[in-house]
C-alpha cells in the first residue's frame, strides 16, 4: 500500500575525521505517490501474466542483460552476446579478466537471490562484504582486497565522480569512519523498515547512501546495485530488481549525475534533496517491469506459435519441409533475407531432388497460413513476429 505521507526519519552520525554525516529520507511524498502506484500496478499485472511458462528463459535473459548492464557501467568491455557466453563458462576454465568479472557478478546475484528468499535475512555489513568478495574475486587491483573495507592511507585521497557528472566527491577516507557509517546505514534502514517505509523508497535510499560512503576501493557500484536489488527482491519484486541495472546503463549520465546533485542539495539544506534520485529509480522500475511484461507476452506468443506449427505438422496440414522452414526462421529470432534463406545450406538440402515449383508452393502455403511473413524489403519473418510492411501472399 502506498502511504499518503512518508515520515521524515533521519540519523545524524558524528565521525572521527569526515565530520557529520546525515542519513535522511528527504523525499517529497506528493511527487512520488503516483509513480509508486504505477510501479505497483505494473508489477501486479506482470506477476499475473503466464510467467511459469517462460520462467527459465526469462530468468536467463534477465541475468545476461543485467550482468552486461552493471558490468558495462563500471568499465566492462564484453558485448551482451559475449557476456551471455561467459555466463556459461566453467569458473575453473576462465582465463580472461573480463570473463572473470562476469562470473563474479553471476555469483553475487546467486548469493543475493538466496538472501532475498530467506525470510530471516536482514541487511548487514557482513552481507555487503560477502557480495564485494564475490564481485572482486581474483580481479587485479593495486589496493582492493575482496571483502575488506577501504582505509585510505595518509598521503592519498580517494575520490569518485567526474566533472561531466556534477563534480568530484571525496568520500570518507578513514576505515573507522567507513565502518561506523555502514553500521549507521544498517541501523537507519532498520528504522525505515520498522516505520513501514515502502521498499521503492527504502531500496534506492540505501543504494544512494551506500555509494556516498563508498566503502571499498573497487566494485562499489556493482555492490550497491546488488544491495538495492536484494532489498527489492526480498520485498516481493520479481525479475525487475536485477534487470534494473540495464536501465541504469541506458541512462548512465542521469544516474551518475543524480548522486552529485542530490548530495549538493542536501549540503545546501534544500527541502527533499533525495526526491530526484528516488524518482529516477521508480521510473526505471516502471520501464523495466513494462519491458519484462512485453517480453513475457512475446515469449508466450512464440510458445503458442510453436504449438500451432506442431499441430499442423501432426495433422499433415504442413509437410516436414515447411515445418523446418518455420523452425529455422524462428530459431534465428529476426528477419532473414529471402535470397539468403534460399542460399542457406539447410534450405538447399530440403529441395535437393525437388524443383522450383515445389519450393514456391511450400513458401506460398506458409504465407497463406501466415506462418511465414514476407515484408516489402523481401525479408522473411516467423509468423509470431509481424512487421508493419507485410506483403500480401
Amino acid at each position: 500500500m502506498i502511504a499518503s505521507e512518508i515520515p521524515e526519519l533521519a540519523l545524524r552520525v558524528e565521525t572521527d575525521r569526515f565530520g557529520p554525516f546525515l542519513f535522511q529520507v528527504g523525499v517529497d511524498t506528493g511527487r512520488l505517490q503516483l509513480p509508486m502506484q504505477r510501479v505497483e500496478d505494473a508489477h501486479r499485472r506482470f506477476i499475473a501474466s503466464p510467467l511459469a511458462q517462460v520462467a527459465n528463459q526469462l530468468e536467463r535473459e534477465v541475468i545476461a542483460s543485467s550482468i552486461y548492464g552493471t558490468n558495462t557501467i563500471e568499465g566492462g568491455t564484453l558485448t551482451e552476446d559475449e557476456t551471455r557466453s561467459a555466463i556459461d563458462l566453467d569458473p575453473a576454465q576462465v582465463q580472461e579478466i573480463e570473463q572473470r568479472r562476469v562470473l563474479n557478478i553471476k555469483a553475487a546475484y546467486e548469493r543475493a537471490r538466496q538472501a532475498a528468499l530467506d525470510p530471516g535475512w536482514k541487511l548487514s555489513i557482513d552481507f555487503m562484504t560477502e557480495v564485494h568478495g564475490l564481485i572482486t574475486h581474483d580481479l587485479p587491483h593495486a589496493d582492493n582486497r575482496p571483502g575488506l573495507l577501504r582505509d585510505t592511507p595518509k598521503g592519498r585521497t580517494a575520490q569518485v565522480g567526474s566533472p561531466q557528472h556534477g563534480g568530484r566527491y571525496k568520500p570518507p577516507q578513514y576505515g573507522g569512519d567507513i565502518w561506523r557509517l555502514l553500521e549507521a546505514l544498517i541501523t537507519w534502514h532498520g528504522q525505515l523498515e520498522d516505520a513501514g517505509i515502502h521498499p521503492l523508497v527504502r531500496a534506492p535510499l540505501v543504494h544512494y547512501y551506500y555509494e556516498l560512503i563508498h566503502p571499498f576501493w573497487d566494485g562499489n557500484g556493482r555492490v550497491g546495485r546488488v544491495v538495492e536489488a536484494t532489498l527489492l527482491q526480498a520485498a516481493g519484486y520479481e525479475y525487475a530488481p536485477f534487470a534494473l541495472a540495464r536501465y541504469y546503463l541506458e541512462h548512465i549520465d542521469a544516474y551518475f549525475t543524480l548522486f552529485n546533485t542530490c548530495r549538493k542539495g542536501a549540503d545546501k539544506h534544500r527541502p527533499h534533496p533525495n526526491t530526484d534520485f528516488v524518482l529516477f529509480h521508480q521510473e526505471g522500475m516502471l520501464a523495466t517491469i513494462d519491458a519484462l511484461h512485453d517480453r513475457v507476452n512475446r515469449l508466450v506468443g512464440v510458445l503458442l506459435f510453436q504449438s500451432r506449427c506442431r499441430e499442423l505438422l501432426d495433422n499433415k496440414t504442413l509437410n516436414p519441409r515447411q515445418y523446418t522452414i518455420v523452425s529455422q526462421l524462428l530459431a534465428q529470432g529476426q528477419a532473414q533475407g529471402l535470397d539468403a534463406v534460399r542460399h542457406a545450406p539447410w534450405y538447399a538440402s530440403l529441395y535437393l531432388k525437388l524443383n522450383d515449383k515445389t519450393r514456391s508452393r511450400d513458401l506460398k502455403k506458409l504465407r497463406e497460413l501466415e506462418l511465414v511473413l514476407l515484408d516489402t524489403d523481401n525479408r522473411l519473418w516467423p509468423g509470431c513476429i509481424r512487421p508493419k510492411n507485410v506483403k500480401a501472399p
